[in-house]
């Protein structure tokens, strides 16, 4: 029997850094089993992989995130110019927002932000010509193609960030989407003590000149650490999100996502600290329910006693509370293991992060 849920956890070592920070320029952390932990959020994380050139490569293009209509408008006519008239392209953003006069004056918001797939308008406009040139009323064919969700979800393969991530909608035409992946916010593994780069930047023309100062000072929060990254993809939620695809084109678009989750990092100070990591080990599972992992660093990860360093032991921790849980509970899940760490287990386990794709797309 089909397992509908890929659970993916993966270990990543990044050297000082600053990947994502708060509203006071300070990284993000978390109290986790009592002590502080350094944090990365999911929507830095999706942001990041949904805006990457491998995501490009691998997904397609990304939705079009804005409540800016008039923008987006231009966008649309520029990239459906010669498939539709920019008459029936603006007729079919107004409907999808609910909202119109978007081409009669600048500026012109939606309700709210929300994702646009111009797969999704190109959809629209087809169903517009069709309906015209069968002498349809506006309003009985604006209910004919919202009856028509399955339709407009399929337009969503050229947006598939939209299946994964999901969609809220409060007006028009435009559908409400349940997201297939959910992803944690990122964590250490063990406790961080944060350190701060006093750091000066040194105005040329002044030091010319014989002035000694500097033109600038500030200071920056920093750390390092070994993160646990957390997702699960409902691959039968991914399926109806495509308007139905097949199984076997959500385990494709799966794979990719796993590669995507263990190699893209977010961009934030990364032009200063450059701490560009992948992931040390990734654990896969196919089960059927999402389950998290971490619960195996509730108590903070120690350094290896005799090596030093948090990569080694989060690994076997990490092995170790998969094993406990699906002991305890009678979980039945197929598993696979990729890791850089040599760490010793009973797993099944693959040498690269291509073999744990194959494996992926290998699941009935």
């Amino acid at each position: 029997m089909s397992k509908n849920f890929l659970n993916m956890h993966v270990l990543i070592s990044h050297s000082p850094s600053c990947l994502n920070r708060d509203d006071m320029n300070m990284q993000k952390s978390a109290v986790f089993g009592g002590k502080r932990r350094v944090r990365v959020s999911s929507q830095s994380l999706k942001r990041a992989i949904r805006t990457s050139g491998a995501y490009e490569k691998r997904l397609g293009s990304h939705s079009v995130r804005t409540r800016e209509l008039s923008s987006l408008l231009g966008i649309a006519q520029k990239a459906l110019q010669e498939r539709f008239d920019n008459e029936v392209i603006t007729t079919a953003i107004e409907w999808i927002a609910g909202k119109e006069g978007i081409a009669l004056e600048e500026g012109v918001q939606a309700s709210a932000m929300a994702p646009w797939a111009l797969g999704e308008i190109a959809m629209v406009c087809e169903q517009i010509i069709q309906g015209k040139a069968e002498e349809i009323d506006d309003s009985k064919l604006q209910k004919q193609i919202e009856k028509n969700s399955k339709k407009l979800k399929a337009a969503f393969e050229n947006s598939i960030d939209i299946a994964l991530s999901g969609r809220m909608a409060t007006s028009g035409l435009m559908t409400s989407v349940d997201g297939a992946l959910a992803v944690a916010h990122a964590i250490t593994t063990h406790t961080v003590d944060a350190d701060i780069d006093w750091f000066t930047a040194v105005d040329d023309l002044i030091v010319e000149e014989g002035d000694v100062g500097a033109g600038h000072l500030n200071t920056q929060e920093f750390s390092s650490g070994v993160f646990y990254r957390y997702a699960s993809l409902n691959i039968p939620q991914l399926q109806e999100n495509l308007g139905d695809c097949s199984r076997e084109r959500a385990l494709e678009i799966a794979a990719h996502v796993m590669h995507l989750f263990a190699t893209i990092v977010p961009s934030a100070k990364q032009q200063t600290f450059a701490a560009h990591n992948l992931a040390d080990t990734v654990l896969l599972s196919f089960a059927d329910q999402p389950l998290s992992l971490a619960n195996a660093f509730e108590t903070p990860v120690q350094a290896d006693r005799r090596d030093g360093g948090f990569r080694l032991p989060s690994t076997l921790a990490l092995i170790d509370h998969y094993k406990k849980l699906s002991q305890a509970y009678g979980l039945a899940a197929d598993s696979r293991l990729f890791t850089l760490l040599g760490a010793e287990t009973e797993m099944d386990t693959v040498v690269s992060i291509n073999e744990l794709a194959q494996w992926i797309t290998a699941q009935e």
